[in-house]
């Protein structure tokens, strides 16, 4: 899995691809994090996990829907031990534990996550609606930080739908960890979101001015 993401994908994103990480030092975190980011495309994981210092890069775990990227044989395996995704259902029998429960566990346990509020992939640099995921678990663990982050580009550079990529200008900009002020779930929600926007904010400072 370090193989995977320090000797093939980030030489790949950097060089062929043009992606641009900005203040990745704000990763090099001790213990357990969240990170959060819009979502535009496929890349957004395999960008942000060949960002993570390998402390960090093997227990941080993608969060991702089990249905759709643990359908079948080989994409479970990927998913799982090349990606390494936490792979949670997105429909459950009764008695099952939640999906809240399941990221909650792998956090008690030390290991970070990374999560995408909006879900699915939206439109290049439109945000769609935050689902309330994000807000449930910094309810139950406020203690834990939040990474909020923003990119630009990933959604042109492989747009949904796509399986050819188109060399784009693409940009991780990392903000500094926060921890949730709020303690009503769509409140944190919000909170999350609007770190989000001021990474946006910052992108189109520097970068756009």
């Amino acid at each position: 899995m370090v193989i995977y993401y320090k000797a093939i994908m980030k030489p790949f994103l950097s060089i062929l691809v043009g992606v641009k990480v900005v203040n990745a030092i704000e990763l090099k975190q001790k213990g357990p994090m969240i990170l959060v980011s819009n979502h535009n495309s496929h890349l957004d994981t395999m960008a942000l996990m060949s960002a993570l210092p390998i402390k960090q890069l093997v227990r941080t775990h993608p969060v991702a829907a089990a249905d759709y990227f643990g359908g079948n044989g080989l994409k479970r395996f990927f998913s799982r031990w090349v990606v390494n995704a936490l792979l949670i259902p997105r429909k459950r029998a009764e008695g099952d534990p939640s999906p809240t429960d399941l990221m909650v566990k792998f956090l008690d346990k030390g290991h970070s996550l990374i999560l995408f509020p909006e879900g699915s992939r939206g439109e290049p640099e439109k945000f769609q609606a935050f689902q309330k995921g994000i807000g449930a678990i910094l309810k139950r663990r406020p203690h834990i930080p939040y990474i909020p982050v923003f990119m630009s580009g990933m959604g042109r550079v492989l747009p949904k739908g796509e399986t050819l990529l188109v060399p784009f200008d693409a940009y991780v900009m990392i903000g500094k960890p926060c921890i949730a002020k709020n303690t009503d779930v769509l409140e944190i929600v919000e909170e999350v979101k609007r770190a989000i926007l001021d990474q946006q904010n910052h992108f189109n400072q520097f970068f756009k001015s």
